[in-house]
């Protein structure tokens, strides 16, 4: 029996083969999303990946290394500025130490619980997903590390986001100026509370669904406020740089500036859960630590921070 020349064999088009892979993919990715089906898949892909990820920044590890080289000039002057501003911390220390102790005896008279000491992990940014819809970075820390998804990432100056995905050895962490988070918080002026969302713009946030005469001016400080179990209370988050009061809307449009540097440092602090479950069950054996607020009238009111 004679066959058809190779050269007169056709498979499916090119828009056939198209159509059926996108199909696929999308198929794949309403799976994972609804069941979870390829988080093993996802875990056994990272741990074969990760030697190509370190190898893509071994030219990056080269140039830190020449610059450091050349830099060491500049390195000495700051050591001696360290040394300086070493001697101005200690001192500071120092006095930080008899407040801790005068706090503590406080406390014990108060009869108020202690907060427990935990266990932080300092991570560094190893690079940014180019992907212009998300603001998210990843970490060089990973479950080998004891990181798990859920944790809190902080700088020296406030909240930078949550780890929402990790593999043996890197960590993805969701900043809050994406658009699909949102962080609990609280005024500190008043005690008001509310939930500020991510633009999926760098440096804004935006408070939503603000009644339009909530007391809220420009300028007023948010921090978590830890009602919803994830985040520890009085961490700072952001604050409020401007606010649009228009009658013929119910909310406010209001937008914040975060406090932390979410697009600035490289290393990075990573909250353990044992953190997170101290300050919450203080929170909850002491539900009020009253606090005495005059506002801008002569009345008084108190009100509890939680």
């Amino acid at each position: 029996m004679e066959t058809a020349p190779q050269f007169f064999r056709q498979g499916p088009s090119l828009l056939t083969r198209l159509v059926f892979f996108v199909l696929l993919s999308l198929l794949l990715m309403a799976v994972d999303s609804r069941f979870n089906y390829l988080s093993e898949i996802r875990q056994a892909l990272a741990v074969v990946i990760h030697p190509l990820q370190q190898l893509a920044n071994v030219p990056t590890a080269i140039h830190d290394t020449i610059s450091g080289v050349f830099a060491s000039g500049q390195l000495a002057e700051e050591n001696a500025h360290l040394k300086q501003q070493y001697l101005v911390d200690h001192g500071q220390l120092q006095q930080l130490g008899a407040l801790e102790a005068e706090n503590a005896q406080l406390r014990k008279l108060l009869e108020a619980a202690q907060r427990l000491e935990s266990k932080t992990v300092m991570a560094e940014i190893l690079h940014v997903p180019r992907d212009p819809f998300n603001r998210k970075v990843m970490l060089d820390k990973g479950s080998q590390s004891g990181i798990q998804p859920g944790q809190i990432v902080v700088d020296d100056a406030g909240v930078v986001g949550q780890i929402t995905r990790n593999s043996p050895w890197l960590s993805e962490v969701t900043l809050i100026t994406d658009k699909d988070h949102s962080v609990p918080v609280q005024v500190v002026r008043n005690g008001l509370r509310s939930v500020v969302s991510g633009t999926g713009k760098d440096g804004t946030l935006e408070l939503r669904y603000l009644a339009v005469n909530a007391d809220l001016k420009e300028g007023d400080i948010l921090v978590t406020s830890g009602i919803d179990g994830v985040y520890p209370p009085g961490l700072p988050v952001a604050t409020v740089s401007s606010i649009e009061r228009n009658p013929s809307y119910v909310f406010a449009q209001v937008t914040c500036t975060p406090v932390a540097g979410v697009g600035n440092h490289r290393q990075l602090l990573i909250l353990s859960h044992l953190l997170i479950l101290s300050l919450s069950t203080s929170i909850k054996e002491n539900p009020a630590e009253t606090i005495e607020v005059k506002p801008e009238g002569k009345k008084r009111e108190k009100f509890g921070v939680r």
